[in-house]
């Protein structure tokens, strides 16, 4: 019986390591993130790509065809570390509707001094249309959901 449980589960890993590599490469090939549920780490270049490029525009003009969140944290702080997980839940959750972003600011700089991160967490929510908000501090998971409801999906 045990061998039969260990066959199956070593087929089951292997079948879901082949998904995760497939999608993976085709994400790679074409520049698109790797797992629609998954948050995307985010560099200065990409954001530029996806998101917005500051060095070449004036005015604010989001580049996705989906609303995003970009959470900007660093690995030593606390609050970030309880972020994450509630990022991760809803990335899941809205998956098929909104880009969810990490974006490390020790690692990128030039972006958080774009944004004046000078506190973390902070979380930027942008619309398809109209200007992004910039929240400081960790909130509720029940705020983050009327937010993205509410701020970025238009639901009343």
């Amino acid at each position: 019986m045990s061998n039969i449980f260990t066959t199956f589960a070593a087929d089951l890993i292997w079948c879901i390591m082949r998904k995760k590599i497939l999608i993976a490469v085709l994400g790679a090939l074409m520049a698109l993130p790797i797992m629609a549920e998954d948050v995307v780490y985010l560099t200065t270049a990409e954001f530029k790509t996806r998101i917005f490029d500051y060095t070449v525009e004036k005015d604010w003009s989001y580049k996705g065809d989906k609303p995003c969140v970009i959470d900007f944290y660093t690995t030593w702080c606390g609050p970030c570390k309880r972020l994450a997980p509630i990022m991760e839940e809803m990335s899941q959750k809205y998956c098929d509707q909104v880009v969810f972003y990490k974006a490390d600011t020790e690692r990128e700089r030039e972006l958080a001094h774009v944004f004046n991160i000078s506190s973390i967490p902070q979380v930027l929510y942008i619309p398809t249309e109209g200007k992004p908000m910039l929240l400081k501090g960790l909130y509720p998971k029940e705020e983050i959901i009327k937010i993205i409801d509410e701020f970025l999906l238009k639901k009343q």
